[in-house]
């Protein structure tokens, strides 16, 4: 059982297959600082097997891993008890680790039924498929806007939370926490600009990314605002990771059309986001549009996403 088992997927022969490699040891490998050592180039490529548990069904997939990109290549069509088994011996696990390192009896049923000469119909090539996402009704125009409400300053600068903080905090703005404070609603005054790929809230001064950072560690989202601001995306060189109080201010109390708790003027594909705030004794805190909620991670999960924001001048 070494290392050196193919798999066909398609038209592509897949060789070597790591067995050692898994969800949790590729985030150490490609995304962590001092995980590098496995890697001797930029272009290697990882493949591994892994369950993938955040749909209503686990799936047996195929990665391919690599220091720029992580996608999965098929799914392949184990049988279903197997996979079912694997789920049941992770024990309880946060809802944000839902893929698993595959066990023993898996690899058998690999090697014996797909891996080498086995049946190649039991892998299911993933098909990429371009969508562009629908970003919702058309905003009012910076430019053209009557707003005369209230500005709203919510704190911008870092700072540590502690977890008897978030409830008050919450409460003292009446942000939107499907679980702390259902009943919440912070309203904004959202507009477009010139550029797609900001928008303005006029109630706070804040403007922010429609889309984001993919999902990294916290060091990759720091390394990306870096380029941000280098790049001057949207003609601005200080954007920043948004505060807990500033995150917060864009969930929305009802899911839209695309399965998140906000505008759909903004992606769905930062589904949760890193916050510029640390929890003490330790953690980092972030905001989640998918769940509709604040939470914080020791950080043991493959990172999070990033949505940057910038005061208004």
């Amino acid at each position: 059982m070494g290392m050196f088992h193919k798999v066909t997927v398609g038209d592509q022969i897949i060789s070597p297959i790591d067995w050692e490699m898994d969800p949790a040891l590729a985030f150490g490998t490609f995304e962590s600082w001092g995980g590098r050592e496995r890697v001797r180039n930029n272009d290697e490529c990882v493949y591994y097997f892994f369950v993938d548990n955040w749909g209503d069904v686990p799936k047996l997939c195929l990665m391919e891993r690599a220091v720029k990109h992580a996608r999965i290549m098929a799914e392949i069509k184990a049988p279903l008890e197997i996979i079912q088994d694997c789920v049941k011996g992770q024990g309880t696990s946060s809802i944000f680790e839902k893929s698993y390192a595959i066990n023993d009896k898996i690899k058998q049923w690999l090697i014996d039924n797909v891996l080498d000469k086995g049946e190649s119909k039991l892998v299911i090539p993933e098909v990429v498929e371009e969508h562009v996402e629908d970003m919702g009704a058309q905003l009012p125009d910076m430019g053209c806007s009557n707003y005369s409400g209230e500005v709203v300053a919510l704190p911008s600068d870092s700072a540590v939370i502690n977890d008897d903080d978030i409830v008050p905090l919450i409460k003292k703005w009446n942000f939107f926490d499907r679980e702390l404070n259902p009943s919440g609603r912070f309203d904004n005054a959202l507009v477009s600009t010139a550029d797609d790929e900001v928008v303005v809230d006029l109630r706070t001064n804040l403007m922010w990314q429609s889309g984001g950072i993919d999902i990294g560690s916290i060091r990759h989202v720091h390394r990306q605002i870096v380029e941000t601001n280098k790049n001057q995306f949207g003609g601005h060189a200080d954007w920043r990771l948004p505060t807990m109080e500033e995150a917060m201010s864009l969930l929305e109390p009802l899911k839209n059309d695309k399965g998140v708790y906000l505008n759909p003027c903004f992606s769905k594909e930062q589904p949760f986001i890193f916050v510029d705030n640390q929890r003490k004794p330790g953690g980092y805190w972030f905001v989640d549009f998918k769940q509709g909620r604040a939470f914080w991670s020791s950080g043991t999960i493959p990172g999070g996403f990033g949505r940057l924001v910038r005061s208004v001048k």
